[in-house]
């Protein structure tokens, strides 16, 4: 499918706490609708922005970790209708961030769910997981690097710290991904730049377009996502018609806000061919340690 031009929006989603089912959804209705509204055709949340569905709980659950993962289930259905219904009446895609789903084994992974226009749902799960995720939350690594066709062009998702790993990007890249998808949650400003470092160096080294969308805020209610610090972000490869720094568009430090772009997926092929540089084709050196 060739690439078109479009309309990209990403979040810095603020964690809140919320009075009722009723009151999310017409929290997450207002966020689409206005993003839409905007003209954007692509929409992106961050990792574990559902998290403030355990809010919805007893306090004896949302200051538990393990037991807001199980009780958090009985939500995920309500979860999947709702984001399934506002990307078919917007016409829009939503990477709704992500959402730790039970498994057949009992254990937990880190999914982003991709809810289309058509109504059809796709997934990622996250693969590599961060020390507070295996040694403290116990959820556990995905196993498939996926792509995903569009109307605009092929797309990859790493949520978080997967960005920090250049085989995930590039196998995505090579398998013709030309704009990689970063959910982000981090609770500090290192984590924060961690994931934006690694969301640009992935941009420069595939020559692509690598967009993050982080929590924002302060939740001291939650064990999990009480403090968030982040700034969306779409980053580009670094040669000509692109910026100069790499950065397409970037939003104000820790604010709840959209963040717009215009992306041209056909653009990526351009600049492979005619840069300055040659980093997507150059990937393979022919040089080895000794």
């Amino acid at each position: 499918m060739a690439a078109q031009a479009f309309r990209l929006a990403t979040a810095q989603y603020d964690i809140g706490f919320l009075k009722n089912w009723d009151a999310y959804a017409v929290k997450i209705a207002r966020w689409v609708e206005d993003a839409a509204a905007h003209g954007a055709k692509l929409l992106v949340f961050p990792e574990y922005f559902s998290m403030e569905l355990a809010s919805l709980f007893p306090e004896e659950v949302y200051k538990s970790l393990s037991k807001q993962l199980a009780e958090m289930q009985s939500v995920l259905p309500d979860f999947m209708m709702l984001f399934t219904d506002l990307a078919e009446q917007h016409g829009v895609y939503i990477v709704a961030g992500s959402f730790p789903v039970l498994q057949a084994d009992g254990g937990y992974r880190n999914r982003a769910f991709l809810f289309r226009p058509d109504g059809g749902v796709e997934f990622q799960d996250k693969l590599q997981m961060t020390r507070f995720e295996n040694e403290q939350w116990l959820i556990a690594a995905g196993e498939s690097i996926k792509t995903f066709e569009t109307e605009f062009g092929r797309v990859g998702i790493n949520i978080c710290y997967d960005s920090e790993f250049p085989m995930i990007a590039r196998k995505q890249v090579e398998a013709g991904a030309d704009l990689i998808l970063v959910p982000s949650c981090t609770d500090t400003t290192a984590g924060y730049w961690r994931v934006r470092i690694g969301c640009q160096a992935r941009a420069l080294e595939n020559q692509c377009y690598v967009v993050q969308s982080p929590t924002v805020g302060l939740a001291p209610w939650s064990e999990a996502v009480d403090v968030n610090i982040g700034a969306a972000g779409v980053y580009t490869p670094v040669d000509y018609g692109f910026p100069d720094n790499g950065v397409l568009a970037i939003g104000e430090i820790n604010q709840a806000q959209w963040v717009y772009a215009e992306i041209d997926l056909g653009s990526i092929a351009k600049i492979r061919q005619t840069g300055q540089v040659f980093n997507y084709r150059d990937w393979e050196g022919q040089f080895r340690c000794v």
